[in-house]
């Protein structure tokens, strides 16, 4: 049996601290003038009572450090119980959503996926506006915390070689995982305020400078109005394609950027060159495309091009534009451009670059080896040996991904719905993209009008995919809770 007492303890405190951040949109009620403001007020004392009960609980349980099973089920369950504390004020809100669409719209909040079943979000309160960018936020860290220290640890998906490139590269600069968490956070923050800065200067209200600068720096998606990006101008669609761009990449070279590593870290890591040619190569190919649909050669163009395609492929999911009017080449390049992600170590989702570059190698490695059965050729990554434990991880991660794809496309089917809105639905999830593809779920629609079996399967997949599927396919397995 699993010792749950220091998951549920770690769980209480986590739930409880989410309870503290809502009396920040309770503020922003109060400063509006709303009425809203004891929807929060009511949801950030039951959410800190009953983290605060669960913690004090299980406190008796608490050992110096958690086990493998232990780490794998508290990895899986926090993220089933923030978002399920998480839609208590869409529950008790003015959006008078149903539970289902509550846990929906907290779920693609706090996995950063951006998918919504909210119509008319500017009619929103503040309060209501604020706590989905804070859920995205918070989401973000979330998961650069979660690849830094757990998935690395549980093996899943080749996240140990991010481990080894995170921690034993970097010397004597920063040894321990604790402190290069803290110094991310203060990064996190510091890009954060940059972004909304940036925002402010190009025309963006407050408001909306510090709601989107969380969503965009969380690669989240939320945006404060039905349209996206499309509400505003060129000035902030641009500081919003830079600040993608900035938070697609690992922090860990952050890190090292302000610890005295220079700037090498950022220029010699194969997975950010790999990354920014890809997204070079994108973006000249759909600028080359869409200029067809704007009057030629035109500076709008460009931009749409640039900024949707960075939306997509580093999983934000925010649009300035209806990609289906595209044309099929546009449609077919954005579903695959959403398959590719960001960089490990980043808040970007999705498969990540570097799995990519690993298959690649692997695949190499095998051309020469049937080309030159005596030779010995084995998969390099930056220089360096790739183990057959990080390769088997790695095509593990891509089969899961693949069949995890087709099965919830095929549940998605057998909800109703058709085979673009099933598929492309099964993908924005488990990518945690945001928009799928269709009239009903692309970039000018939504999710509300899915059924609510459609959107349970949908939350599910989003927590299946900002886990790196492997973790929440483990602890569904007979042996492991044989032990």
């Amino acid at each position: 049996m699993i010792d749950a007492r220091p998951v549920g303890y770690v769980i209480g405190l986590l739930v409880a601290a989410l309870g503290v951040t809502m009396f920040a949109p309770l503020l922003a009620d109060l400063v509006a003038g709303n009425d809203h403001w004891p929807v929060f007020l009511e949801s950030a004392i039951l959410t800190i009572l009953v983290g605060g009960l669960v913690a004090l609980a299980c406190q008796n349980g608490v050992s110096e450090g958690l086990s493998i099973r232990q780490t794998f089920l508290l990895t899986t369950l926090v993220w089933l119980a923030l978002p399920l504390f998480g839609s208590l004020p869409f529950i008790l809100g003015g959006s008078s959503l149903s539970f289902t669409d509550a846990f929906f719209e907290a779920m693609s909040g706090l996995t950063t996926t951006g998918s919504t079943v909210i119509v008319g979000i500017e009619t929103l309160p503040e309060g209501l506006k604020l706590w989905r960018s804070i859920m995205q936020w918070l989401g973000g860290i979330g998961i650069i915390v979660v690849a830094m220290v757990f998935l690395p640890e549980l093996r899943v998906g080749g996240m140990q070689i991010f481990r080894s490139e995170a921690f034993d590269t970097m010397g004597k600069i920063l040894p321990r995982a604790a402190e290069i968490s803290s110094k991310i956070s203060v990064i996190y923050v510091a890009i954060t305020l940059a972004c909304a800065l940036c925002y402010t200067a190009t025309g963006m209200s407050s408001f909306d400078a510090i709601t989107h600068a969380m969503t965009t720096v969380a690669t989240g998606g939320f945006a404060n109005y039905d349209t996206s990006f499309a509400a505003f101008g060129s000035g902030p669609q641009y500081v919003a394609s830079v600040f993608m761009l900035l938070s697609a990449l690992p922090f860990v070279r952050y890190v090292q950027l302000i610890s005295g590593g220079g700037a090498s870290p950022l220029f010699l890591d194969s997975q950010i060159r790999t990354f920014f040619v890809v997204i070079f190569a994108l973006v000249t190919v759909m600028t080359l495309w869409v200029w067809q649909f704007f009057d030629g050669f035109s500076e709008r163009g460009f931009r749409e091009a640039f900024f949707n395609v960075t939306s997509i492929m580093t999983g934000t999911g925010y649009a300035s534009a209806n990609y289906m009017l595209w044309g099929p080449f546009a449609v077919t390049m954005f579903f695959f451009i959403g398959l590719i992600g960001g960089c490990a170590g980043s808040t970007a989702c999705s498969v990540k670059v570097f799995r990519y570059q690993l298959l690649f190698a692997s695949i190499k490695a095998q051309i020469r080896r049937i080309h030159s059965p005596h030779g010995v050729f084995t998969p390099r990554y930056q220089g360096r040996r790739v183990g057959d434990d990080v390769l088997n991880s790695v095509m593990a991660f891509f089969v899961a991904f693949m069949v995890s794809i087709g099965v919830v496309g095929v549940a998605l089917a057998l909800t109703g719905l058709d085979f673009i809105t099933a598929i492309s639905g099964a993908a924005t999830a488990l990518a945690n993209v945001g928009p799928g593809l269709g009239n009903e779920i692309g970039p000018a629609g939504n999710f509300a009008g899915l059924n609510d079996t459609a959107k349970w399967i949908l939350a599910m997949a989003m927590l299946v995919g900002r886990l790196e599927i492997m973790a929440v396919f483990t602890i569904l397995s007979w042996n492991f809770w044989r032990g």
